[in-house]
């Protein structure tokens, strides 16, 4: 029986979700001391770097058919890929208690009824996400991205068409650099590297999808943070909730919190579960997906989660040159690995790669970290490959 396709369109309805995001909001906010000018500038230069890794990353899983971390099989082995499996499931894991965290936070200064309250709803919503499937969204998918494309747009006009906030666009200060603020932007769209094979592998165009995919995430994405940045300029705030209440939305805020927060994390559980699969067979994912659901709201519920900055970082500096040897492999060495347990050159590679990214980390370089990385961990793959050969 042949296996339910996803549309383009679907794939843009998923990555739309995606990119709808309190998390994006919030990263958005610490552009503000930049200035309107230079934060925009680096909104869409950390976005266009990170798109262009989408693609790559997502073409990988939809011309071989498989997920993400089967698609890494074919650069560290077997054995090997179990590696980054376990490590995407942690970051996923932490993804869905950060996104629940923040929502639960976020709705509970729209309306008190308590931030363990709000974590069990959303929680409980996203797992109802998960038991209607990938493929089976559909209509619902349809009419909460139409939903959540409205209230954005309403929040983004009591933004930035009020005049308050015209006299404070040329704000600036030195509290972060314009390399800083465009590893930020590039982070985002990076955490979604791991992940983004286990949709495109489902889709009927797979070069049509792919593309759809990481144009209309880095689209919104940049729309969000631009929300997160201006609202921090026009509000003077950080806090979701009070830009919301500010900017005169209170229960269009709600459902912009809840609904975001949902179908974001949904992508999070959902690809936590594939992996599950990769790291042992007889897992069945939509279960694994749920437990990580559990496991993320009970987290959200009990630790406090303010600060992602680190997070973002260790996410980069793990899946930055991950990804870098991979797109090497598959498109200028052309070499598949799967049959080996283990390949030690890439994996030594890949060491070379996240000690050089956290060296990095230290050297405010124009166009940020991520990418120098990727580019010298891509050089060093493919001059080994040349001089080793298989």
């Amino acid at each position: 029986m042949n296996k339910k396709r996803t549309s383009v369109f679907s794939n843009g309805l998923i990555w739309f979700g995606a990119g709808v995001s309190l998390a994006e909001i919030l990263t958005g906010t610490y552009f503000a001391p930049l200035g309107f000018g230079k934060a925009m500038a680096a909104i869409l230069l950390g976005h266009l770097l990170g798109g262009l890794m989408m693609f790559a990353a997502g073409m990988i899983g939809a011309k071989e058919r498989k997920s993400a971390m089967e698609t890494v099989k074919m650069s560290f082995g077997e054995k090997g890929s179990l590696l980054f499996a376990v490590l995407n499931v942690l970051q996923l894991v932490g993804w869905t208690a950060i996104m629940i965290y923040d929502g639960a936070l976020a709705a509970d200064g729209v309306l008190h009824i308590g931030n363990w309250v709000w974590a069990l709803v959303i929680g409980v919503l996203i797992i109802v996400w998960i038991f209607i499937g990938l493929t089976n969204l559909g209509r619902l998918n349809t009419v909460a991205m139409t939903a959540l494309f409205i209230l954005s747009l309403v929040l983004f006009k009591e933004i930035f068409f009020n005049s308050d906030f015209v006299m404070l666009i040329t704000a600036s200060d030195d509290t972060m650099t314009f390399g800083a603020a465009v590893e930020l932007a590039v982070a985002m769209p990076l955490s979604w590297l791991p992940l983004i094979s286990d949709y495109t592998r489902e889709a009927e165009k797979p070069v049509k999808a792919t593309a759809v995919s990481a144009i209309v995430y880095g689209i919104v994405s940049c729309w969000m943070y631009v929300i997160g940045m201006g609202a921090a300029l026009f509000t003077g705030e950080s806090d979701i909730a009070q830009i919301l209440l500010k900017a005169g939305l209170s229960i269009a805020g709600l459902l912009i919190i809840v609904f975001s927060t949902v179908t974001t994390t949904f992508l999070d559980a959902y690809s936590a579960g594939i992996s599950s699969e990769s790291i042992f067979s007889k897992i069945k994912g939509k279960c694994a997906a749920i437990v990580v659901t559990i496991i993320g709201t009970v987290g959200a519920i009990l630790f406090p989660m303010d600060d992602i900055t680190d997070f973002l970082y260790l996410i980069g500096s793990v899946f930055a040159p991950m990804i870098a040897i991979q797109i090497a492999d598959f498109f200028l060495l052309h070499r598949d690995r799967r049959k080996n347990a283990f390949d030690w050159r890439n994996l030594i590679i890949w060491v070379i790669g996240f000690v050089l990214y956290r060296l990095l980390m230290r050297v405010d370089l124009p166009v940020g970290n991520t990418l120098p990385d990727m580019v010298i961990t891509i050089v060093i793959c493919v001059i080994v490959g040349k001089v080793v050969g298989e």
